[in-house]
């Protein structure tokens, strides 16, 4: 039987080595690649105010023979936090608390904004400076991709997608990060993954999408171009079947107000809205036999919702 769990966590290891590799090349040179273990999400908890905070990767590793965690927080916000450092130093400090080993923060900002983040939190006194906590900073937005094009990293080939990218170069860009794809000759869990990120981060629009044909056209040869059209067609018929999925539900939910109104009238937004939320096509079913039994809107709303 198949640890998908295990497997997914394997997947993750083997992209944080990439990761290191392609923006943290220092850490690299003593990190030893094999010892790393990737960790559910830690969940620290403030005991005086039950407060969570969740890290979003947690790697447990050694370097020189020393057990340590490599901290990864993924910050889409763009909005200025001035106490943004003080977040990363209450991750830090729990996870050093929880376990006393050294540990490695690290911000990746994936966020479209130019301007620099912050990399330290620190505690001064007119007297004194008592607390100077820094974290490793890598903001996409600020890095070029062709630094990257040719560097053959997964974890880069995936990133590139939201690094600094003029609008003219976008197709480029799209093109380049699907050649490198195909030529790394992944797993297809890997590629699926790394493919992922891109298409999410780096959606042409029709005109873009008209170039990037063409260039692929012009510039690949025939083998890589296969490939790369296989991964763009998966692409479109994932799409597709979002788009018929998200018909079926919006129909669905059509049908129970329809069924309401026909029934009692006009009916209030807050059905509309707990509607919207649902996804699950059986639920949905459920509640269009329900709306046309119930004996007013509120018992509507009160069996369906509880």
């Amino acid at each position: 039987m198949i640890d998908h769990d295990r497997l997914f966590k394997e997947l993750l290891c083997t992209f944080f080595r990439e990761f290191v590799e392609a923006f943290l090349p220092e850490v690299g040179t003593y990190l030893e690649a094999d010892s790393l273990v990737f960790l559910d999400k830690e969940v620290f908890t403030d005991v005086t105010v039950g407060e969570r905070h969740e890290a979003d990767l947690v790697v447990r590793g050694r370097f020189r023979g020393q057990e340590a965690f490599f901290l990864i927080h993924l910050e889409h916000q763009a909005r200025s936090e001035t106490e943004f450092g003080r977040r990363m130093f209450r991750y830090f400090a729990r996870l050093y608390e929880a376990h006393g080993l050294p540990v490695y923060p690290v911000v990746l900002f994936s966020h479209d904004v130019r301007r620099r983040e912050p990399d330290r939190h620190v505690v001064r006194f007119p007297d004194r400076e008592v607390l100077s906590f820094r974290y490793r900073v890598i903001q996409l937005r600020r890095l070029g991709w062709r630094r990257f094009v040719r560097t053959r990293n997964p974890a880069a080939c995936a990133l590139m997608s939201k690094m600094a990218i003029v609008e003219r170069d976008r197709p480029r860009v799209m093109l380049e990060c699907l050649r490198l794809l195909v030529t790394l000759r992944l797993d297809p869990a890997r590629t699926r993954l790394i493919s992922g990120f891109v298409e999410t981060y780096l959606k042409l629009n029709a005109a873009e999408t008209l170039q990037f044909d063409a260039e692929t056209r012009r510039v690949l040869p025939e083998s890589e171009r296969t490939k790369v059209m296989e991964i763009t067609t998966s692409w479109k018929e994932e799409g597709r079947q979002e788009g018929r999925q998200e018909g079926l539900l919006v129909a669905a939910r059509e049908d129970i107000v329809e069924v309401l109104e026909a029934r009692f009238g006009a009916v209030p937004p807050e059905v509309g809205e707990k509607l919207a939320v649902i996804q699950d096509p059986t639920r949905l079913k459920s509640l269009l036999r329900l709306a046309s039994t119930a004996e007013s809107i509120r018992d509507f709303l009160d069996a369906g919702w509880g």
